[in-house]
């Protein structure tokens, strides 16, 4: 385990809905390199939850109806501090971010207080029309917020637990991930990248394009 876990308290945030086919496993492999996990439900209508874990260390948080990633990463991020966690931990439940990349992360926590996955210095596995609007969105960013945002919509993140407090969304959706860049670079926190590798497979993306697109203007004209 990474020296830093040793001195420090790591929790996970994983927001879900509907995954009963990976969630045992992403919750299995990123206890390798963390000391809890904050399981968040969003609404699941299979058997995900039956999946999990039960024991001391795992936190499931359940909406009772489905409310959005957003809202997920609001709770989750709550119950992160009120643990008093140092370092919080955001990933998704579909495999597509390999909890392996945690202690690259925290390890560029030491230095900063926001530290993002990079997906696109290796975008060959990503669909077109993803790798086209991740590059306008973070571009929009990159404006917006004065700081170079290089992949503005992957939420393989780690924070720095005493600033989610000021950077917790609002939004509920997909949206709230580009809330939080712009947040944090208002309050001058220092925000960074990590390169990961690009893996999606045949899931269906739960991300509306019509609403994820509406939201994210409403993100950048807050």
């Amino acid at each position: 385990m990474n020296s830093i876990l040793n001195r420090n308290k790591t929790c996970a945030v994983i927001p879900f809905f509907n995954e009963e086919k990976t969630i045992k496993e992403i919750v299995d492999k990123t206890f390798e390199y963390v000391d809890c996990i904050i399981a968040v439900d969003d609404g699941s209508e299979d058997n995900s939850v039956s999946k999990i874990a039960r024991n001391e260390k795992v936190f499931l948080i359940k909406n009772k109806i489905n409310k959005g990633k957003g809202y997920s990463l609001n709770v989750g991020f709550r119950k992160s501090i009120e643990l008093n966690s140092d370092f919080t931990i955001t990933l998704d439940a579909d495999l597509q971010h390999p909890p392996e990349y945690i202690p690259k992360i925290l390890e560029k926590l030491k230095e900063n207080d926001v530290v993002i996955g990079n997906r696109l210095n290796d975008f060959k596995n990503m669909p077109l029309q993803r790798i086209l609007s991740n590059k306008l969105t973070s571009t929009l960013l990159t404006l917006k917020t004065r700081n170079k945002i290089v992949d503005s919509q992957c939420g393989f993140r780690g924070y720095r637990t005493k600033i989610l407090n000021s950077i917790i969304p609002e939004f509920t959706g997909f949206e709230a991930e580009s809330e939080i860049i712009v947040k944090a670079a208002r309050n001058n926190y220092k925000i960074d990248f990590v390169s990961i590798p690009t893996i999606y497979g045949n899931e269906k993306s739960k991300m509306k394009s019509v609403q994820a697109i509406t939201g994210f203007i409403k993100v950048l004209f807050a």
